[in-house]
């Protein structure tokens, strides 16, 4: 009967590693498999990814195209309707909205938007507010504040 006290693979089915460059007798001492001399005999040598033995790689064949602008800065995109969620007077920032969970990363600057409407009364202070929802929040009595 098997029981986790006698259980085991089935016998052959597990091989040792080849212990290669332990001497003559081992079978694959010396050299250790990799042949004699040439590229692929050195240390630290191996076919790195996209080589296509001395042909131009793909990569560097193909046209560029675009541009990737590293300073770009990514908003976190809020809409007006997302605030109804809070009490009337409530200073709503950054620390507010990542406990309400409508922002998810630290580092990502937020900017609310004026999709749809608002009903209370609030003090927003984000990175940047789109002139409609600014006006939208001021409408109901609220504010736009600067961050800091």
């Amino acid at each position: 009967m098997l029981t986790l006290s006698n259980l085991a693979p089935h016998p052959g089915s597990r091989k040792s590693r080849k212990r290669i460059g332990r001497g003559p007798g081992s079978g694959s001492g010396k050299t250790a498999g990799r042949g004699h001399k040439g590229y692929k005999a050195r240390s630290g040598s191996g076919i790195k990814p996209g080589f296509e033995g001395g042909q131009m790689p793909l990569q560097r064949r193909i046209p560029k195209r675009g541009f990737y602008n590293p300073f770009r800065k990514q908003y976190a995109v809020l809409n007006v309707e997302d605030l109804n969620r809070f009490e009337a007077g409530v200073l709503v920032d950054r620390a507010v909205l990542e406990t309400a969970g409508l922002v998810a990363t630290k580092d990502q600057l937020i900017k609310v938007l004026g999709r749809g409407e608002i009903s209370v009364s609030l003090r927003v202070v984000v990175d940047r507010v789109s002139d409609s929802a600014r006006r939208k929040i001021e409408g109901v009595g609220g504010s736009v504040g600067p961050v800091g």
